[in-house]
């Protein structure tokens, strides 16, 4: 009865078809260029269209799939309980095991220790691990000299008969990524210590289900500024590199295959985000196929997310903790195995209780109160997130056979081509957070206006540091910002920009809210106004606020009277900006006016000429 019922009210509503959509917005564009206004050309390579209906879901053929089932679109489990991962560095064992036994109590169901300095010992390790039931709990060893590392784990593994279904146990060992991106170079010739080694590893562990030798530090691109695909490319490579180097040297690619744990970054690109792991999975599985393993659950990728650091600022920092929870969501929603969140002051100091407590909290409101864990691969039948799965593996794929055209991942960065790649979409992005086409919240757009750099802001937490060589050094993009607003902050001057409102209303208070955000992004005090009567009142209380800068907002029509009044009235005793691309402009520049911001203006280079001006 229900079907019945269901069926006779949908017939009720005659289908609308795609035509009749098309008409509708075209007519509703008044003569406007559909394809600028409406189609989103992405960073990625590839055109997202304003609105995706089931025809275009035609044609792709992982549709169909199941949870658990090959191509693993939908994820490798038939259920979403992903683990709650936090990092403690390991500089004093006892200390980080007192801080790992609580991070235990708080809902953290995977920890991560990053290990430094070279003395790490065995005894050291019991220290760390005192009191934590390694069957209950994914353990992660990463920082320096993590296969020294690695064998102290097993051994005590072994030691303690721990059976070899209970311990799940992942290392970051990682040449090809982490650290061929930091060096540039090999410890040894094509890397064959570090390769013998990981085999070694490998082989003794091949009874351990659960242990992973290998993380591929897919993060490491995103945080250098790659777009999604590039990530996505990048990683992949490197992961059938180290298929290719393993079973060359004679491990099964089941073994192989199984040992591999991919790490990846999830920025703030919501839906992108969500058809990225799902585009991973889904190629990562043909490319394990294609070497023929004896069961299918070999193809199956082992993934972990890290929220961005590449979009975290240190002024109005807080943003950071709504930047963390979105990409949580897309991390949650695309069905990852493991989680981590950044804490929110990462970017300029050590992160403490507060912080973290918060980053776990992201992850836990998402289990036990959204309950995104009881629900699996929610996107999965969204025209939209499966054309954008489709379209990132198609861009992903095209990259990953032109790294194989040159030999395979090593031979390719050897060859600069992926620092290449890297450097040209970090420079694009940073064109665009200078040009506000990408925004960054409370950095170029939206700043805190009353916000001063605190004392935990140094000059080194906003130096982006220059690239030597064959790298990939992590930056965050809203750095060029800040290094300009820290220089007012502590130039010991307190420069202001004055609104000087007038002639249409609507016009003047508009463009006195972009002006105020404008300058604000450098740390320049702004005086905003509602609305001055006359030119004259407006420059009377411009020349009392003693400000620097004067900003006329006014209408396009307005300007070529009141502009000139102003420059008159104002002379040269503060420098005098029109808000705004008149069509009187030329004729204004004749008459001294220079200065114009408009929404077309490089913000970053506009305010460092102002800055500069004004001795700053």
């Amino acid at each position: 009865m229900a079907n019945t019922n269901r069926e006779k009210l949908f017939c009720e509503f005659p289908a609308v078809s795609t035509e009749q959509w098309e008409q509708v917005i075209t007519a509703d564009l008044k003569g406007a260029d559909y394809e600028r206004k409406l189609v989103w050309r992405t960073g990625e390579g590839f055109n997202v269209r304003p609105y995706y209906r089931a025809e275009n879901l035609e044609g792709i053929r992982f549709m169909g799939s199941q949870a658990g089932e090959f191509p693993y679109v939908r994820g490798t489990r038939k259920h979403n309980r992903w683990c709650v991962h936090q990092t403690v560095e390991v500089k004093c064992p006892k200390e980080a095991n007192a801080e790992a036994l609580k991070l235990l109590d708080a809902g953290v169901d995977s920890l991560g220790f990053a290990i430094a300095g070279e003395e790490f010992s065995a005894a050291d390790l019991d220290t760390l691990l005192a009191g934590i039931y390694v069957p209950a709990v994914e353990l992660t060893f990463g920082g320096t000299a993590v296969a020294k590392t690695a064998e102290l784990v097993l051994a005590k593994l072994e030691k303690e008969e721990i059976a070899k279904g209970d311990a799940h146990v992942n290392f970051c060992i990682d040449p090809l990524v982490k650290n061929l991106a930091s060096k540039g170079a090999f410890c040894s010739p094509n890397g064959e210590k570090c390769f013998a080694r990981i085999a070694e590893l490998i082989r003794r562990t091949a009874e351990y289900k659960h242990i992973r030798v290998v993380t591929v530090s897919g993060e490491t691109f995103s945080n250098a500024g790659s777009t999604i695909v590039e990530e996505l490319a990048f990683t992949l490579s490197a992961g059938h590199d180290y298929l290719v180097r393993l079973t060359e040297a004679g491990i099964p690619v089941d073994t192989a295959a199984r040992k591999l744990r991919f790490s990846m970054a999830v920025t703030s690109n919501y839906f992108m985000e969500m058809a990225k792991f799902r585009a991973a999975r889904m190629l990562w599985a043909n490319i394990v196929k294609g070497y023929g393993p004896e069961k299918e659950c070999a193809c199956k990728m082992f993934t972990h997310a890290v929220t961005s650091t590449w979009n975290q600022t240190v002024y109005d920092p807080y943003v950071n903790m709504l930047r963390g929870t979105t990409e949580a969501m897309s991390a949650s929603i695309a069905g990852v195995h493991s989680l981590e969140v950044t804490p929110f002051d990462a970017a300029y100091e050590t992160p403490d209780e507060f912080s973290k407590r918060i980053a776990r909290n992201a992850e836990l409101l998402l289990k036990h109160e959204s309950h995104f864990d009881q629900v699996v691969d929610p996107a999965g039948g969204s025209y939209y997130i499966e054309n954008l799965t489709q379209s990132i593996a198609a861009e992903a794929w095209k990259l990953f056979l032109e790294i194989e055209e040159k030999g395979g991942y090593t031979a390719a960065y050897e060859a600069g081509f992926v620092v290449e790649r890297v450097k040209a979409s970090a420079a694009a992005k940073d064109k665009n957070i200078a040009t506000r086409r990408q925004i960054l919240l409370g950095a170029n757009q939206y700043p805190n206006f009353t916000e001063v750099a605190g004392e935990q802001i140094t000059a080194a937490s906003v130096a982006r540091t220059a690239a030597e060589g064959n790298v990939l050094v992590p930056y965050r993009g809203a750095m060029a910002f800040e290094a300009m607003r820290l220089t007012t902050d502590r130039s010991g001057k307190a420069p202001k920009a004055f609104m000087l409102t007038c002639g249409s209303l609507a016009m003047a208070r508009a463009r006195a809210q972009f002006s105020c955000n404008f300058f604000a992004c450098a740390g320049i005090k702004v005086i905003d106004n509602t609305f001055f009567k006359s030119i004259e009142e407006g420059v009377e209380a411009a020349l009392a606020s003693k400000a620097e800068i004067v900003v006329v907002c006014a209408a396009d029509d307005d300007y070529a009277v009141a502009a000139p009044k102003v420059k008159e009235l104002l002379g040269d005793k503060a420098m005098l900006v029109v808000a705004g691309a008149p069509a009187c402009a030329p004729e204004l520049e004749a008459q001294g006016i220079r200065n114009f911001i408009n929404v077309k203006s490089n913000v970053l280079e506009t305010l460092k000429f102002y800055l500069k001006e004004l001795g700053i």
